[in-house]
């Protein structure tokens, strides 16, 4: 036989996988079932925003983690829903055509059939007659259709607020998209400015978002990441007069109202609506300069810890309603008017931040609880209160109690809890969205665009422009914008703003349930069977903003009727990063981005899944090796020659006769179904393939190899290396595709161990170690022990004062 044929005959991915991934198209052999007695299994990756840079390696990380998951339980017998969309709109593909005159739609378009040739070559188990993408109008229809519930729940409204505006990429941003001042894409100027923005108000779900995180199975890091961002106060809302006004007061909530005879000045935001009213002529030129300096800083800026503090006085005071103190009023920019009252009273004894700013500005420090030394810094723990009054003796607890008691009797203030989460700023000046569906009358009134002309589609434009306004390149295609009311015959202007990317990604996980529904979002039946999703895997980047807003939407739909559950997502787990070979983070600006198509074309699919699920435990950062990729593929290779002989057939080794195999081996086969049947489950991969390689290095070692071991082996690889695994299957002479095949079983006799390793010690120290039958008693192991000969050397000249045997475990014996 030549080079060239045995080469062929060896170990090619690049002619198998292309075969296999034929072959479960055409069968479509990863179809949900239309079995309802096989119980179900949802699992979802974050589906991915289809950029023209196309997949990078670390992207199919968490796709392979849910199709390992998604093959093990049809094997196990479930009716396996697992889905691929895209999440399409946004700011990147906007900008691009802005920067190149092409069409947003077109080249989402193409780097949506890029991601899918790319993760198709993959192998992943998808069921692709359920492929949605946001940008399609039946899918966005039902966005709209979301939002309109939400219009008349009171859910959604019109408001003047603070956003980050980038004139250069003329978009409201997010806080995420801004980074030191700068926009994340084109590193753009972005300031702070009110703007009329639809806002949803989440605020009013901010306790059911807390309270049901604890019926999830997500990690604690991850629930106290929600926690955090919602972030429930307790405290009283306390009212400071504001001297030479009448009627005009500030507002404060603290957590601490214990400290109120520590406050010595107050802060307001320098947006606050106060700040224009009360701030002195003297002071009116620094505070406005010190207002424009704070309109250049996004949030994460201003509230940075670390920061130098500045701020600037108002030349106002307030009254402190607890002693009638003359308490200075500035406007420093770490305190935000979108959170709380914006406005805190400081007490720089007992607060850091606080303490940093009156050293700063020389304001006094007045100690009131006493514990720490104020002098050196800020004492926040509990302790007895001094200089306060009504509170001294009392502490932190109690104090806190009786202030908020005496403050709600004296019309001062009132105990209140509160929230850090804001309402959720829901407009975006795009084209590239989901159009609001939102008519301004011309009579001033607004209405919702009638449910029945949904979808209220995108105009059809050659080429996308800035308005010129601030507003939406809607705002340019005069005859999208004006339009007549079909219900009333009123003349109307449509909604310019666009809805944010996160919109589509709130709710898709219900779509991919019934994807083709033109009558519904989802069906009641199809929701309750599949619902909530039993995996979700995913990036930590997303661990915040869209598992909120998605929990949002699903609590206002279970509220509606339309789901049966309070919570989409039953189990989530946030795969770890893959890093570059460096060891940074992979970027285009850094140049080491790693395509998997060129991993692909080299080394095949099969091994760029096992080798990222070998590279350490799911949830880890793990840097990139290319060695480990070329030893990956070298295993994958040992395992084909077990299997195939040089010409191509079954290996001679491999027996039907049942019986043949050493003890060795057979201990080594059910083991291996044993704990790799445990891995599985718990989403330890890795620890998967090791075994696999123990079972490969004992079959390497075994003269005959039962059938039926070899066909186990094979399904134990099919969920992480799944091309080779259907050629190995159908070389052992299997009909179908191991796909539905049942999952092996163990027999738990050839789990247990007969022997163990005991150790034996002379005077407690260890000279020797056996393995003995795991049924020898005491008298048994003494006689071994004795008989060892390193024992005897260690006894020489000594006489047996005691042995101490303990069954299976160990021998010592004392000598003198």
């Amino acid at each position: 036989m030549t080079q060239e044929v045995k080469e062929q005959q060896g170990y090619n991915p690049l002619v198998i996988e292309p075969k296999w991934q034929a072959y479960w198209e055409e069968n479509k052999s990863f179809k949900v079932l239309d079995d309802d007695s096989k119980k179900k299994f949802y699992a979802l990756d974050m589906f991915p925003y289809p950029s023209g840079s196309g997949l990078h390696v670390g992207h199919p990380e968490g796709y392979t983690a849910t199709d390992i998951v998604s093959r093990f339980k049809r094997m196990r017998g479930y009716n396996v829903l697992h889905p691929m969309g895209w999440d399409a709109f946004g700011l990147p593909a906007e900008q691009h055509a802005l920067d190149t005159g092409q069409h947003p739609r077109d080249i989402t378009f193409k780097n949506i059939d890029n991601f899918r040739r790319q993760i198709k070559s993959l192998g992943f188990s998808y069921d692709w007659d359920r492929e949605v993408s946001t940008t399609d109008p039946d899918y966005y229809k039902w966005t709209q259709w979301i939002f309109i519930q939400l219009y008349n729940k009171g859910l959604a409204y019109v408001d003047e607020v603070p956003v980050n505006w980038c004139p250069a990429l003329g978009t409201v941003l997010a806080n995420e998209e801004v980074i030191n001042g700068l926009s994340e894409r084109g590193n753009h100027p972005v300031v702070r400015k009110p703007m009329r923005q639809w806002v949803l108000r989440i605020t009013q779900y901010a306790e059911r978002l807390l309270e049901d995180l604890e019926e999830l199975d997500w990690t604690e890091s991850i629930k106290d990441m929600q926690r955090n961002w919602i972030g429930k106060s307790k405290g009283a809302e306390v009212v400071f007069e504001i001297e030479g006004t009448e009627g005009e007061g500030l507002k404060v909530f603290t957590t601490r109202p214990d400290t109120l005879f520590g406050a010595t000045y107050c802060v307001i935001a320098p947006e606050h609506e106060l700040v224009e009213r009360i701030t002195s002529s003297e002071q009116a030129a620094a505070v406005k300069e010190y207002q424009d300096q704070a309109a250049r800083k996004s949030d994460l800026e201003r509230t940075d810890l670390a920061k130098d503090k500045s701020g600037v006085f108002t030349g106002a005071y307030a009254i402190n309603p607890v002693n009638g103190a003359r308490t200075p009023i500035w406007v420093a920019d770490y305190v935000l008017a979108g959170y709380g009252t914006g406005a805190i009273m400081a007490v720089p004894a007992h607060d850091q931040r606080d303490w940093e700013f009156a050293k700063k500005f020389d304001i006094a420090i007045l100690e009131v609880v006493q514990g720490g030394d104020v002098a050196k810094e800020a004492y926040a723990g509990d302790g007895p209160h001094v200089n306060s009054g009504l509170l001294n003796g009392l502490n932190n607890e109690q104090a806190i109690a009786s202030m908020i008691e005496w403050l709600e009797a004296n019309d001062k203030g009132q105990g209140k809890v509160t929230y850090r989460l804001r309402d959720w700023l829901f407009s975006r000046q795009r084209y590239w969205g989901e159009p609001i569906p939102i008519l301004h009358l011309e009579d001033g009134t607004m209405k919702t665009v009638p449910v029945d002309q949904l979808p209220l589609l995108l105009p059809d434009v050659d080429q996308i422009a800035p308005s010129g306004t601030g507003e939406s390149p809607l705002a340019n295609v005069t005859e999208w914008v004006e339009t007549i009311d079909p219900e009333t015959g009123m003349k109307a202007r449509r909604e310019t703003n666009t809805m944010p990317q996160w919109a589509g990604s709130c709710w898709y996980y219900l779509r991919f349930i019934d994807p083709k529904n033109d009558q519904e979002l989802c069906s009641q039946e199809l929701q309750k069977k599949w619902l909530p999703v039993d995996l979700y895997i995913g990036g930590a980047e997303h661990a915040v903003l869209h598992l909120l807003y998605a929990r949002f939407w699903h609590k206002v739909l279970y509220d509606l009727g339309v789901v049966s559950t309070k919570e989409p997502f039953h189990k989530l787990v946030n795969q770890g990063m893959i890093l570059g070979e460096n060891n940074e983070k992979m970027s285009k600006s850094r140049g080491n981005v790693i395509n998997p198509d060129v991993i692909v074309n080299e080394f095949g699919a099969d091994t760029l899944r096992m080798y990222e699920m070998f590279m350490g435990p799911l949830e880890a950062t793990k840097p990139w090796n290319v060695n480990g990729v070329e030893g990956t593929h070298r295993f994958l290779s040992r395992i084909w020659r077990l299997f195939v002989s040089d010409e191509g057939q079954l290996n001679a080794k491999i027996s039907a006769d049942e019986n043949v195999g050493s003890e060795a081996f057979k201990r080594t086969w059910h083991r291996s179904i044993k704990k790799i049947t445990e891995d599985f489950e718990a989403l330890r991969f890795n620890t998967v393939i090791s075994q696999l390689m123990i079972f490969t290095n004992e079959a390497y070692k075994t003269d005959q190899l039962p059938k039926q071991a070899m066909t186990d082996f094979v399904q134990m690889l099919s969920p992480i290396a799944p091309h080779i695994a259907e050629e190995l299957w159908e070389k052992l002479g299997q009909q179908d595709s191991v796909t539905y095949a049942d999952w092996p079983v163990f027999d738990e006799a050839w789990t247990v161990d007969n022997e163990v390793e005991i150790v034996v010690q002379v005077n407690g120290k260890i000279v020797e170690r056996a393995l003995v039958s795991k049924d020898a008693d005491e008298a048994a192991l003494q006689e071994l022990a004795l008989a060892m000969d390193k024992v005897q050397e260690a006894m020489s000249g000594k006489s047996v004062r005691k042995v101490i045997a303990v069954k299976g475990k160990l021998v010592n014996i004392v000598v003198g």
